[in-house]
């Protein structure tokens, strides 16, 4: 059996491997203008992939299931076929918040796909500023693979949540920043606050003062209580199950077993008529 690539790759080990057979390069960086961003500018041969129509499904009801609920594994499947993605791809994906903006949430896709050969750029696309630049379009030749039966990383939806805090079976964090989790204020649902029970992690914590992953090491002394003093594993979720990925990135990173993701997370959660508390809980 091959050994495990690591969740995180530097951009000198990228590098040292840009041209090998089966190495996809993945741009996942975010926002209203990421796409006229990609063309006038990314990484030579990094093929482009959207945060709002390959990485999630467009929501009936964020009061069910979210912002951003996961796409259909149909769905998911025609956009790795489109990117030339198969099941021994080996994949390395980028986004410029470092992990926090699409890159965790597209390394958890693929991981939950099936595909295991999956790493993100620390530091983003601002780490790969010597590497050659292209602009417009990449062309890209479709690829087949096979579609699985069902996600195979771990996920919980509101009701589990609820219960297993109610029941005090295991740890739920929180990774928003911590004005968000207090209820000060609230940028993008339509009520500020918390789970009740949830604790605040943000996931700033897992980046140092130069926005690069802390060590493993550290990383991991920073999560095992949560990952090994339950009897259930830890509830990772944020606004709306993208950021979350980027902690959960973290502890695979540490060597800790995937904990579960609230794809839901508060966007759907405040939207449901649960409970809601704010300030320290």
């Amino acid at each position: 059996m091959a050994p495990k690539v690591k969740s995180i790759i530097q951009a000198e080990e990228l590098k040292a491997i840009l041209n090998q057979p089966g190495l996809i390069l993945l741009d996942a960086r975010a926002g209203a203008n990421a796409w006229e961003s990609y063309k006038t500018a990314h990484i030579k041969n990094a093929r482009f992939i959207d945060l709002d129509r390959d990485l999630a499904a467009v929501p009936n009801n964020p009061a069910n299931g979210g912002r951003h609920p996961l796409p259909s594994l149909f769905d998911f499947a025609k956009t790795l076929s489109d990117l030339g993605i198969s099941e021994d791809s080996h994949i390395v994906v980028y986004d410029d918040k470092g992990g926090a903006n699409a890159a965790a949430r597209c390394w958890w896709l693929h991981k939950a796909y099936g595909i295991e050969k999956v790493q993100v750029v620390d530091g983003g696309y601002q780490a790969l500023q010597n590497f050659e630049i292209s602009s417009g379009e990449e062309h890209i030749h479709a690829s087949t693979i096979r579609i699985p039966n069902q996600w195979v990383l771990p996920t919980v939806n509101i009701q589990q949540v609820e219960n297993e805090l109610q029941e005090k079976k295991s740890v739920v964090i929180d990774v928003r920043d911590a004005y968000r989790y207090k209820g000060e204020s609230e940028p993008i649902d339509p009520i500020a606050g918390h789970i009740p029970g949830a604790i605040n992690i943000p996931l700033t914590d897992n980046l140092d003062e130069n926005g690069r992953f802390l060590e493993p090491e550290i990383l991991k002394e920073k999560y095992q209580t949560f990952a090994l003093e339950n009897s259930e594993q830890p509830i990772i979720h944020c606004g709306s199950g993208v950021t979350a990925c980027h902690t959960i990135l973290a502890m695979d990173y540490a060597g800790l077993p995937i904990p579960r993701l609230y794809v839901g997370s508060w966007s759907e959660w405040c939207r449901s008529g649960k409970t809601i508390a704010v300030g320290e809980d």
